[in-house]
């Protein structure tokens, strides 16, 4: 048993062992408390002192860095302001310098401008020249086609002008030649219908009879005309046929085409024409010039009022050829750039096609009506023709009638005869 003394009262209580281990459990757990209260006041206090003193030297560091930023910025102020400076002043002589080099290039880009300038002015001006040049080549083309054109023009009213002698021949020819005469006649008559044009038109061709009959065969006629330096323009192999020839397995014109052929061939000539007079109702040969070159190349069909026309067109076209290849070679021989010439004779070839093409409409509006003129001459004389014919039978049959004739099988007739005649 343990005594307990009161601090107030002092009275003494006894208290067993559990009790005084539970009183003395209270006791030391409220001086534990109490003491915990009083460290936490303690500790409370502390902290706030360290705070505040923290406070104190943050806000003095803090102060001091202040202080020193403030010397820093000041004394960056300073040295940057320097910088600054020189900088600026390096920047200005910068500035000064790219000033400098744009007003160079200001200047060296006038300079350029105008120097392109002249040079874009004098290739217009070389332009402009040569488009003049080439207006003025187009002109003398224009001018040059026209007067070979009009000379052709009258070529042709001189081919009018004797078709209607070629017609009148031709019946005469019919009506009063032996059989024999005919052929010969023909190859007359194409011979001096040339050599009336031989003076003015064909001054430089040759054009004679073939008598080389080396091979075994000829033709009848051969020409040929050459350019002033001696080159071949066109050479012709013709044949005359009509229908006094007496073979009597030949009577078309197309037996004559193989053998005409082979003499075109022997004698180096390039076309070949057969003039002929045979099938005289084939509406086929007496349309024109007919083209055979689908049987034989470069051979042509005709009729006599197409001699000279034939020789006409065969050498206008050579001709023309000439001129283009004389151009060629001209323009090769000077260098010319080739690119250039290229489009330029592109374009001149155009404007050439066009006028070409005008007057070859015109030409051959021109031997359409001739061709048509010469058809109803043809139709003309074919019933001309007719006409004789039945005249001549009719005084055939007026050169056989007889007094016995009339009166036989009409004795009424006979009669009245035989009182005139007593």
């Amino acid at each position: 048993m343990n005594e307990i003394v009161c601090p107030n009262c002092k009275t003494v209580f006894k208290v067993d062992a559990a009790g005084f281990a539970e009183i003395l459990k209270q006791v030391r757990d409220h001086q534990f408390e109490k003491e915990i209260i009083q460290r936490l006041a303690l500790a409370e206090q502390e902290k706030e002192s360290a705070v505040k003193l923290a406070e104190a030297n943050v806000k003095n560091n803090l102060q001091d860095q202040i202080s020193k930023k403030d010397q820093e910025i000041l004394e960056l102020k300073t040295t940057n302001k320097m910088e600054f400076a020189q900088q600026l002043a390096e920047k200005e002589n910068e500035l000064l310098q790219l000033k400098s080099q744009i007003e160079r290039a200001e200047i060296e880009k006038k300079l350029a401008v105008n120097e392109a300038t002249k040079k874009v002015e004098k290739e217009r001006d070389d332009l402009a020249h040569e488009v003049k040049t080439k207006e003025a080549e187009k002109e003398l083309q224009k001018q040059s086609l026209i007067d070979q054109y009009s000379k052709e023009l009258k070529e042709k009213d001189v081919i009018i002008k004797h078709k209607d002698e070629e017609i009148a021949l031709r019946k005469d020819m019919k009506l009063k030649l032996s059989t024999k005469m005919i052929g010969e006649t023909l190859e007359q008559h194409c011979e001096t219908e040339f050599n009336k044009l031989r003076a003015s038109a064909f001054q430089k061709a040759y054009f004679e009879k073939d008598n080389d009959s080396k091979s075994g065969s000829k033709g009848d006629f051969i020409f040929r005309e050459n350019d002033a330096a001696g080159n071949e323009v066109l050479s012709i192999m013709f044949e005359m046929k009509n229908e006094g020839d007496q073979s009597a397995s030949k009577k078309r014109n197309e037996d004559f085409l193989k053998e005409l052929d082979r003499d075109r061939t022997e004698k180096n000539c390039e076309y070949a024409v057969l003039v002929s007079l045979l099938e005289a109702e084939s509406e086929y040969y007496n349309s024109g010039i007919v083209d055979v070159s689908y049987k034989y190349p470069k051979m042509y069909v005709v009729r006599p009022q197409f001699f000279i026309p034939i020789i006409t067109i065969l050498r206008n076209a050579a001709m023309n050829s000439m001129q283009y290849k004389s151009e060629l070679a001209f323009v090769k021989s000077q260098n010319i750039d080739i690119t250039n010439f290229e489009e330029k004779m592109n374009k001149f070839k155009e404007g050439f096609a066009r006028n070409y093409d005008l007057a070859s409409r015109k030409f051959k509006d021109a031997i359409d009506g001739i061709d048509k003129t010469i058809k109803e001459l043809e139709k003309t004389k074919a019933a001309l023709v007719s006409s004789e014919n039945n005249l001549r039978l009719a005084n055939e049959k007026t050169e056989d009638l007889t007094i016995k004739k009339l009166t036989h099988g009409n004795p009424t007739m006979k009669t009245k005869f035989d009182e005139l005649e007593n």
